[in-house]
Formats: structure tokens, sequence, C-alpha cells
């Protein structure tokens, strides 16, 4: 009986020290402070989670098969365990398309390389996606969160993406126009997304690298990315994003950075970007879309980036029919020779509708700017002004954007704001806005109420 009672003890000993090590994913709150108010948002912390090698899950270096089934066994695992990290070891990995499940830390150790294939049938088949701020039924982006909750992406390991196929995917030839097109079509007349299918032999919609799509607490940390299809990273109807010190390089065509489109409480810190187009650019939809979801992307602080090139630092729009407000960017630094457009640029067209509102600048430094420091143009189009007409007018009130402490070099103009007659752009101000030499003009202006520079 005695024995007994001592393998009992024994055992709950063990167990108690197994659970207080091992346990479940933990939430944590941090704060941010903006000037339109304090940021809260929730993190996940995997400390105390169990951990999952792919190697002992049957991952193979060179076997993408092997390795795509190891990483799913793993992610099912790690899910299941209610909080779990799924470790990729040292080495170069072949792998198919990742797809999340709640409360899974994908974590790639020193030295570890995710290479993600370049045959698009390895993103079949198709889910739930986006292509310029429409919904649809397209190729899985590279690494895919649907609904998740708690997930996390960490190490100093490296994603990247092989472009052999992506980069012949470029060009928009008129066959791909006439698909996005369609979109266009379907998405004006709501069609449901079951009849948004995009994948095909015309349409070549390039998937994100990363999009976190209707999922919340979510955590991007140390990882570099090295290419991608489309947009890097796209936080998607999303809530409480932290993406800290990445570092992220991708040359082709659309390759922003991060975009975060109608997402909520976003933290983007202490990043690098090395970009083809926006380091940063904000959306919240296109016409329907956003009118229909009606979520703004807002509470959104971005700070201590170093971008080496880019179209803008920042953009916010064109994509933005859902409203974007209370953006606070601090402390950013282009570096000299930085191929760039401007450091703020806000976009719009009579089709978006939606606002903008509570636009912070500061303590930005710069080398010299192809354009200005700020522009706010209101009949940006691109592709789309012959591909469709208007079907419905309406304009996106532009208001309160303040920048302040921004040093730059040579620029044409240091701010072009185009407001259109019938609403003009509201309350702009700058206030210790500095440039180099201005080879055309110093502030370009039209339709706007109240500006002010100090």
């Amino acid at each position: 009986m005695l024995r007994l009672v001592c393998l009992l003890l024994i055992g709950s000993i063990l167990l108690f020290s197994f659970n207080k090590e091992k346990g479940p994913v933990v939430i944590k709150e941090i704060k941010v402070k903006a000037p339109y108010g304090t940021v809260t948002l929730s993190v996940p912390d995997f400390s105390k989670c169990i951990r999952i090698n792919i190697a002992e899950l049957g991952a193979v270096k060179g076997d993408k098969e092997k390795t795509s089934a190891a990483i799913a066994a793993a992610i099912d695992k790690a899910s299941k365990a209610r909080g779990g990290v799924v470790v990729i070891p040292e080495g170069e990995w072949l792998t198919k398309k990742i797809h999340f499940k709640s409360n899974v830390n994908l974590h790639l150790d020193k030295g570890a390389v995710l290479v993600f294939s370049e045959d698009p049938k390895d993103y079949l088949p198709a889910v739930h996606s986006t292509w310029e701020g429409m919904e649809c039924m397209n190729y899985s982006p590279l690494v895919y969160a649907y609904q998740c909750k708690n997930i996390a992406i960490t190490g100093e390991g490296e994603l990247k993406a092989t472009m052999n196929v992506w980069s012949k995917w470029f060009p928009r030839p008129k066959a791909h126009m006439e698909s996005i097109k369609r979109l266009y079509d379907l998405a004006w007349n709501r069609a449901p997304l079951k009849d948004r299918q995009m994948v095909n032999d015309t349409a070549n919609l390039r998937p994100q690298f990363i999009q976190f799509n209707r999922s919340e607490n979510v955590l991007l940390e140390g990882v570099t990315i090295t290419n991608s299809p489309f947009w890097t990273i796209h936080p998607y109807l999303a809530k409480n994003v932290v993406i800290r010190n990445i570092n992220v390089y991708a040359h082709g065509h659309n390759n922003d950075g991060v975009d975060p489109e109608m997402s909520q409480n976003v933290l983007i810190e202490n990043c690098t970007f090395d970009q083809g187009d926006d380091a940063i650019a904000i959306k919240s939809g296109r016409n329907p879309e956003g009118w229909i979801l009606k979520t703004p992307s807002k509470n959104i602080v971005i700070r201590n980036l170093t971008v080496k090139n880019g179209h803008q630092l920042v953009a916010i729009g064109s994509e933005l029919s859902g409203g974007i407000e209370n953006v606070f960017i601090d402390s950013c630094t282009v570096v000299e020779g930085a191929k760039l457009y401007h450091l703020l640029f806000i976009k719009t067209n009579e089709r978006m509708g939606g606002y903008v509102n509570n636009i912070y600048a500061t303590n930005i430094r710069s080398g010299k700017i192809d354009l200005g420091v700020l522009g706010i143009e209101t009949d940006v189009l691109y592709q789309w002004r012959n591909l469709v007409p208007t079907y419905e007018k309406r304009l996106t009130p532009i208001k309160n954007v303040f920048l302040e402490n921004v040093a730059a070099g040579d620029v044409k103009f240091v701010a072009r704001i185009l407001g259109q007659k019938e609403l003009p752009v509201e309350n702009i101000s700058l206030k210790n806005v500095t440039t180099g030499a201005i080879l055309e003009k110093e502030y370009i202006q039209e339709n706007i109420v109240k500006f002010s520079r100090k």
C-alpha cells in the first residue's frame, strides 16, 4: 500500500512538473502610445509550449513531399496541444504551401531556410483570398492562415520564394487583364465567393507570400523573407498583429513589404525593407468589398523602420473603400541612395469612397526623393482607368494629416496635394519639414482647406 502511495505521489509530482513546463499558448498584452491614444495589442507567447522538430516527423531536405507532410503533421500536433512550436532546424528545406492552425508557432532556427516550390499546382486547391482589394478563390498564399487565433512565425531563419515561374507571371498580358476585369465586375455585382474562381490558364493572379486572413493575435518576428510572387506580408481582416525585427527583400512586380488591409491594432517595428514597391501599403478593400465589410484599417503604428528601396515609405490606398484612420509613423530612416517616390503617399479615386483620417508622421530621415515628402492624389486609377468605367461615384474625404520633424535630401516638391473640387482635402500640417534642393516647386496645391507649415 505504501509503495502504491509513493508511486502515485511521484507520478503526481512528475505530471505537475510537466504541466508546469509545457502548456497552452499564453496571451500577453502590449501597449503602444500614439498621438490618437494608446493602442493595446494581444500577442501570443509560446515559451512554455511543446516543441516539435519536423525532422523527427519525417522531413527530408530536398524532398518537398516529405517535408510538406511533416510540417502539416507538426502543425496539427501543435494545435491539438493548444500551443506548440513547429521547429524548422538548420538546413535548406523544400516545401509546398503551409497552412496554419490556431495556437501554432512556426519557428525557424538560425541557418534554417524554407524554400517554397515554384510549381503553382503546389498552391492548389484554391483558397479564400484576395487580389488587389477584391475577394476571390485563388492560389493559396505560400504561408496561409485563415480564421486562426494565436499564431506566430519566429526565429533567425529565412523563408524564400523560388521565382522562376512567378516572375514569368509579372507581365500583364491581355488575358490577365480580362481576368481581373471579370473579377472587378463580379465584385461590383456582389457575386458570391464560389463564383469568383480565378485559378485558370489566363488569370495568373499571383498569390501573396504570407497572408493572415481573418486571424487574430499574430506575431511575426526575427525572420528574413526573400522574394515574393505578389504582396509579401498581407494581414487581411486581422486583429492584433505584431511584426518586428524582420528583414524583407523582394524586388518583383507588386512586391510591397507589408499590406495591412481592413486590419486593426497593428504594430510594425524595427524592420528593414528592400522592396520593388511600397515598403508599407495600408489598404481597406476596393469598392463594394470595403463598403460591404465596413472594416476600416485603424490603430496602426509603424516605427523604427529602415528602408533601402521602395516606391514609398508608407502608402495609403489606393484600395481604401473601408476607410483608414489612426496611423502613426515614427522614427524611420530611408537610406541614402534609396529609390523612393514619396515618404508618405495618400492615393484614391472617384470610385473608392471610404475615408482617410488622423495620419501622423514624425521623426523621419531620408536621402534624395524622386518626387516629394508628401503626396496626396485623388485621381489615381492605374490600369483601371480604361479597363472598366465608373459604375458609381464615391469620393474619399481626406483630413487631418500631420508631419513633424522630417528631413530629406533633394526633392521635386515638398508636398503635392491634389484634392477634388467637390470634396477638398482638409487640415494638412507640416512642422519642421526640411529638404535639400527643391527642383520644381515647394508646394503644389489644388482644392485644399486649411494647410499650415511651420
